[in-house]
């Protein structure tokens, strides 16, 4: 008799605790909305699960480097858009300087005015995005262009760098972005490519001449601005060979410059577009990758419930039989 009461009591004992644990289990799924809160739980998805929360971290990481990046190629973008305000006023200069019969104060005026222009394009040359300047390729804790404190215009040699007004001190190598795994993409624009003309391959640095630049077709933006004012200011016309190679000639000048920049901004606005693309892109990865994590370890809200009412019910039961069970004595079988 004492072997069959024991038996009965643990066999209960058993169930309850069966039941309790489930009812637990449970009920942490409901708390936290997983059905995956141990390995215990469910030792098959644990890898996939694991690799999966890893591709969701790489693909966070991709997805805040390109959206950092596409702000600063934004805000670039306006820089870039008044620098081409500013060669476009410099030639709405020349042209009233070249046209009109003016004074020579109007002329001294309007010569002013380009130098304003000038130190607006430095400005820009010298913009900053979070601490860091733009347009020095990866030296970008150093500021590009300081004037040159040897300039002097009577050494000025147009494939000289070392004798321009401005002296850029960034270095010639434009950031890239891995947008795809092993896809790398320029994001920047280097100062001596965009506002110097000179190509990154032929940059050095400072200090080295870079031979025979500014490249066929293409100028010193600084440069133009710096001889446009002194032709201006000596009412130079058309003297290629005069002060400041002559307003007329610099017309030209700036035209080039004008295209110079708008090709570069073309280029880069392409560049941002790619990147938007990408985000895009990584963002509906983003999403597929969060769908299946959701199938292994999201528990079905309405499931849930209605298993915790069944295991309470069940518990409930149980609870009743062990109290019935516990109530028979040895009086019952007599």
């Amino acid at each position: 008799m004492k072997v069959t009461e024991n038996s009965t009591y643990r066999l209960m004992n058993t169930n309850l605790n069966r039941i309790t644990n489930n009812l637990q289990d449970l009920r942490n799924q409901g708390a936290t909305g997983l059905k995956l809160n141990e390995p215990s739980d469910d030792p098959s998805s644990i890898r996939p699960v694991l690799t999966t929360r890893t591709q969701i971290r790489h693909t966070e990481r991709y997805l805040e480097t390109m959206g950092v990046t596409l702000d600063k190629m934004q805000a670039t973008d306006g820089h870039l858009e008044h620098v081409e305000n500013i060669m476009q006023r410099a030639k709405e200069i020349a042209l009233n300087a070249v046209n009109g019969a003016m004074s020579e104060s109007d002329l001294q005026t309007l010569a002013d005015e380009v130098v304003q222009l000038r130190e607006e394009l430095l400005d820009s040359a010298n913009a900053m995005i979070d601490g860091k300047y733009i347009f020095s390729g990866f030296a970008e804790n150093t500021k590009p262009f300081v004037e040159n404190p040897a300039y002097d215009p009577a050494l000025y040699d147009p494939a000289d760098s070392t004798t321009w007004r401005y002296l850029y001190q960034g270095d010639a190598n434009p950031t890239e972005l891995e947008i795809t795994p092993g896809e790398l993409l320029e994001v920047n624009l280097t100062g001596n490519n965009l506002f110097l003309g000179v190509s990154d391959a032929n940059w050095v640095d400072a200090a080295t001449p870079a031979a025979g630049q500014p490249e066929p077709g293409r100028v010193d933006l600084f440069s133009v601005l710096t001889r446009l004012e002194e032709a201006i200011r000596a009412n130079n016309i058309d003297d290629p060979l005069g002060e400041g190679g002559g307003i007329q000639n610099n017309i030209e000048n700036l035209e080039i410059a004008a295209d110079q920049e708008r090709r570069l901004r073309s280029r880069l606005g392409n560049r941002a577009t790619r990147v938007e693309s990408a985000i895009a892109h990584q963002e509906t990865v983003l999403v597929d990758l969060e769908q299946i994590l959701s199938r292994y370890q999201d528990a079905d809200a309405i499931a849930t419930f209605n298993e915790i009412v069944k295991q309470e019910t069940a518990f409930q039961a149980a609870l009743n039989v062990t109290s019935r069970v516990s109530k028979i004595s040895i009086l019952d079988y007599f």
